[in-house]
């Protein structure tokens, strides 16, 4: 597997590529299957048709990694939170006032369906393909099940501030729970996984160091004990200055890049031998043309002699022309 031999630190030309969210709305196919399934959570839920849509990109692309199509929110609902998906309005969850009504002893059992997307994928995908298993980071949860939805976390972020006993025993709860939730993925045939954090810019200084760092190690340190050899992928969005900290003392096996990242100076500033991913812009992605082209090869030459995944630098926009994506593919598979 392309995308394995870059987790294990080699450089390979042309990179693999995946992509944040290439199964998605921007392909009729995954429309069609989704309004079969009635809504977004029935979705996630349905193996036969999580694994479809998953294979979706696969089919048409041909990228070299899959990535479970699930929701990072699908852990805290298996605690015992409400979700919700409103049309038009993105998650939504009662805000949390304590831990007390959570039980992570019945999550197992109700995450189960995707533990079953999960065994499906590795069955069905071709043997070249990797399988990626993924979670959000603590913190990133956190802020949905404490402010209950998007829009800047204003009460996560008040809660760090001040180091809430609140916010510590959802994080420790949560960093617990990720750890089984990704065993259960890589029992179940995940060949490596991800850990998203895309809310890690709410934090500074130390408190990135308390509620991104130190949960990330935490996760990763029990994987590797349990699981000796798996890789994991990181991505503390937005995280600035702080990236080679990150890199440094978090125990991840390779760093995502935003779109917003220079890679000449991430390269320079990251310990030697960091495997990377990411980083074009999916504004580009969603213009196509000679723009497409000429930023394509610019991230390959950036990269190019350093252990790379071709990526967007966050997620393809349901805008997105398909065949823009075709097109890249040429692009990095002639460059």
């Amino acid at each position: 597997m392309k995308l394995m031999r870059v987790l294990n630190g080699e450089a390979v030309w042309p990179p693999p590529v995946w992509l944040m969210r290439q199964a998605g709305r921007y392909l009729p196919e995954y429309r069609a299957t989704r309004a079969q399934a009635g809504n977004f959570l029935k979705l996630c839920l349905n193996p036969e048709l999580a694994a479809e849509v998953t294979f979706q990109p696969i089919r048409r692309y041909g990228f070299d990694a899959a990535i479970l199509f699930s929701d990072i929110l699908i852990l805290p609902m298996a605690l015992g939170q409400t979700l919700t998906f409103a049309e038009g309005e993105g998650p939504q969850m009662p805000p949390l006032k304590s831990i007390d009504g959570l039980n992570p002893q019945a999550a197992p059992g109700i995450y189960a369906p995707v533990m079953e997307t999960v065994r499906r994928l590795r069955a069905g995908l071709p043997a070249e393909t990797a399988l990626i298993g993924f979670c959000g980071a603590p913190l990133t949860v956190a802020c949905y099940m404490l402010d209950g939805k998007g829009g800047g976390f204003p009460r996560t972020t008040a809660l760090a501030a001040e180091s809430s006993p609140l916010l510590d025993d959802v994080i420790n709860l949560l960093i617990t729970a990720s750890i089984a939730y990704l065993q259960a993925q890589i029992d179940a045939g995940a060949n490596c996984v991800m850990l998203f954090d895309t809310w890690a810019a709410i934090t500074q200084g130390e408190t990135f160091d308390r509620y991104v760092i130190a949960p990330h190690r935490q996760i990763t340190t029990a994987l590797k004990a349990a699981n000796p050899g798996i890789k994991i992928i990181g991505f503390p969005k937005q995280a600035g200055t702080r990236l080679p900290d990150y890199v440094r003392e978090s125990g991840v096996d390779a760093i995502s890049l935003g779109q917003e990242v220079d890679p000449a100076a991430a390269i320079a500033a990251c310990p030697p031998g960091t495997v990377f991913q990411g980083n074009l812009d999916p504004n580009v992605l969603r213009e196509g043309g000679p723009t497409l082209a000429r930023e394509t090869r610019r991230v390959l030459d950036a990269f190019r002699g350093t252990p790379h995944i071709f990526n967007l630098g966050h997620g393809i926009t349901p805008d997105v022309n398909p065949d823009h994506v075709a097109d890249m593919m040429k692009i990095i598979q002639n460059a």
